[in-house]
């Protein structure tokens, strides 16, 4: 993931401290699977320290880790769009303290205040677009003949 898609570089001062004011701090040990993709997506973290995998099922093998979260990054954007439902998975890949988020809260702010929740949209499109991309690239070096997982 790119500084980019960070909280600090995507959001304004004031839309951060918005959101903020709504984060409970968590931990998770090493192995913990914060969420699994096809379940109920109703929150989202902030990773202050450690590391969380993403990763996709593929049938009759291991799931994929297809990108690696640390600090400041967005954990689960699934929230955001309807259904609500996870698209990947998550582990932390060692200790891990995060900001948690109430996925319906934030929307509702989002609704709320027109400004914030064009900031949210625009930082979870960025998320999206880093995500698929990097999940592409990921998935080519695992699975395509080699060199097929080239950006150039």
């Amino acid at each position: 993931m790119t500084s980019a898609t960070t909280m600090n570089a995507a959001l304004p001062a004031e839309h951060r401290a918005r959101l903020m004011r709504l984060a409970r701090e968590v931990s998770f040990d090493v192995g913990t699977r914060l969420f699994e993709e096809g379940r109920r997506a109703d929150r989202l973290w902030i990773v202050r320290t450690g590391t969380v995998a993403l990763d996709l099922s593929v049938p009759g093998r291991c799931p994929a880790v297809v990108a690696s979260l640390g600090h400041g990054e967005l954990v689960g954007w699934s929230w955001y769009h309807p259904p609500y439902l996870w698209r990947l998975g998550a582990e932390a890949v060692s200790p891990v303290r995060a900001w948690e988020f109430d996925g319906g809260t934030v929307r509702a702010l989002c609704a709320e205040d027109p400004e914030f929740g064009r900031a949210i949209a625009s930082w979870v499109g960025r998320v999206l677009v880093e995500r698929l991309l990097a999940s592409r690239v990921r998935l080519l070096d695992l699975y395509a003949p080699y060199g097929s997982g080239s950006l150039v």
